[in-house]
């Protein structure tokens, strides 16, 4: 179970994205808003916010993406039992809502979009909301028993696009030449033979390096956009360790 958090400030967009009868929408849930049409719903999100007419942000919208090999296991009820979980270990309660599940992907997906005015006028929080939505989904999963997702490497390439296509290529280069180098030299020169060019971000005018970008297809990201795990220092701390692991590999055999 993965949530995907959309800041936005329109219920009409949001409302009608959920609910595109080209997706195969089925509502499953709702709370307090009149279920007559998509316009009612929407005129039913308005007028609460209008309680706080002071929040510059009243739309919440999250995305709940399930594995595809949880598909034959899961049923409606399951899904919207852990969305309403996460929901109250969130915060977001006391408030309207409408979740709907969408059938146009092989996954299991749902989509939530609620109020962040409360029924009493009051705003549901949203500091550090990424974090605690990171926090919480993992929870859920392994509460719910569901599959864990290795994360990148499930990835259908043949379904990226750009820069999306080019920032998976750079994850699959580092994550196959990383274990097997000992030294920056040998990683950069890896990496060119992959068509990866990479830069190094220094400390104002000194020689201190404080980040890496690899380039390639003319698309450029840091290290740790590319994943947290190839960040420059910790890339240098794994070169580290694979030298040092190398050494003691040799001066064993060599006794």
């Amino acid at each position: 179970m993965m949530g995907k958090i959309v800041k936005g400030k329109s219920f009409k967009g949001c409302v009608n994205y959920i609910l595109d009868r080209n997706k195969q929408t089925i509502l499953l849930d709702a709370q307090g808003v009149r279920l007559k049409t998509k316009a009612s719903i929407i005129r039913s999100f308005v007028t609460q916010a209008k309680l706080n007419p002071n929040l510059g942000i009243s739309v919440g919208h999250i995305s709940f993406n399930f594995s595809a090999q949880d598909k034959d296991r899961l049923t409606d009820k399951i899904m919207v039992d852990a969305v309403r979980e996460y929901m109250q270990k969130m915060g977001i309660v006391n408030t309207q809502y409408i979740l709907a599940r969408h059938f146009d992907k092989e996954h299991p997906h749902l989509h939530l979009c609620f109020n962040r005015v409360d029924n009493n006028g009051k705003t549901i929080s949203d500091r550090n909301d990424r974090r605690r939505n990171a926090d919480i989904c993992r929870e859920l999963t392994e509460k719910y028993g569901l599959y864990i997702s290795s994360g990148k490497e499930n990835v259908k390439m043949d379904r990226l696009k750009e820069p999306d296509k080019t920032r998976y290529e750079i994850y699959y280069a580092l994550n196959d030449i990383v274990p097997k180098c000992k030294d920056w030299n040998r990683l950069l020169s890896e990496l060119k033979k992959q068509g990866i060019d990479t830069a190094f971000k220094h400390k104002g005018k000194t020689d201190e390096i404080q980040g890496i970008i690899f380039s390639r297809n003319g698309y450029s990201f840091t290290g740790s956009k590319v994943d947290r795990r190839f960040s420059y220092s910790k890339i240098d701390y794994q070169l580290k360790q694979n030298d040092f692991t190398h050494r003691q590999v040799y001066n064993i055999i060599e006794k």
